[in-house]
């Protein structure tokens, strides 16, 4: 389908929508734990980085009224079911068992999770390689479900954050962790994680790691999901998604 006539559709479906989801402010429930390249929050205490500026990018899109709402990972989807937000874009994937709790828009990205380690550690990103070895993983996430489900003849050792287990691997009081692979190179360019160095992908389960990262709504909000959708479509049409990505990365985090 040609660009133009993505605009053409997605304009129509953001006027339909528009009326409907935009009555009001919505809530945009990030993680209130920073999560660098995507979301923290900077010296002023704004909330920065890419994720941020694609919800400000899509909302705009999408004519919604939005407003950051940060929210404990851990708790963030009964926030939303409870109504104390209104959807969440926190890097969240789009799996078969969240999907039974609330609905998800369209992906608006989409990159694997890698295993990440000590320079002078000889693993693979692989059960076998990491077996008898201490694996950190944030608490609620496809990481965790992952690491219970293939590495079973390793110690996992659950964190509330990533920058937790980060530091623990900085440390040397754990062996490897498992997260997404943007979050995890903005880490080992940094000086904290001089350490470290990615191993490489592990074996993808799209049962567990899912079909990419999209917003979630609550089940029946088919107003704001649809507005959702329509403003991911603008971005992605119109080059605003990959003018927002080149200032933090060097490739496209975007996959059909």
């Amino acid at each position: 389908m040609k660009v133009k006539t993505i605009l053409a559709a997605t304009v129509a479906a953001i006027t339909l929508a528009a009326g409907a989801a935009n009555a009001e402010q919505v809530k945009i429930g990030i993680a209130a734990e920073a999560y660098p390249p995507f979301a923290s929050v900077d010296s002023s205490g704004t909330w920065v980085g890419w994720e941020i500026e694609v919800i400000d990018a899509v909302c705009a899109a999408a004519e919604l009224d939005c407003v950051i709402t940060p929210v404990a990972w851990d708790g963030i989807i009964p926030s939303l079911t409870g109504q104390q937000i209104d959807a969440i874009m926190a890097s969240m994937s789009i799996t078969e068992e969240r999907s039974k709790t609330i609905d998800f828009s369209n992906a608006y990205y989409n990159t694997p999770a890698v295993i990440v380690a000590d320079k002078s550690m000889d693993i693979e990103p692989t059960p076998e390689s990491l077996a008898g070895k201490i694996i950190g993983i944030q608490a609620s996430t496809i990481h965790q479900a992952y690491a219970q489900a293939y590495f079973k003849d390793s110690e996992i050792r659950v964190y509330q954050t990533q920058d937790e287990a980060n530091q623990d691997l900085f440390a040397g009081r754990i062996d490897a962790t498992q997260a997404d692979s943007i979050a995890m190179a903005d880490f080992v360019g940094s000086d904290a994680g001089g350490c470290c160095e990615i191993k490489g992908p592990v074996a993808n389960d799209e049962a567990i790691l899912g079909k990419g990262v999209g917003a979630g709504t609550r089940k029946g909000d088919d107003a704001l999901q649809t507005a959702l959708n329509a403003g991911i479509a603008a971005i992605l049409a119109d080059g605003t998604h990959e003018k927002i990505t080149a200032r933090y990365f060097n490739a496209s985090i975007y996959s059909e």
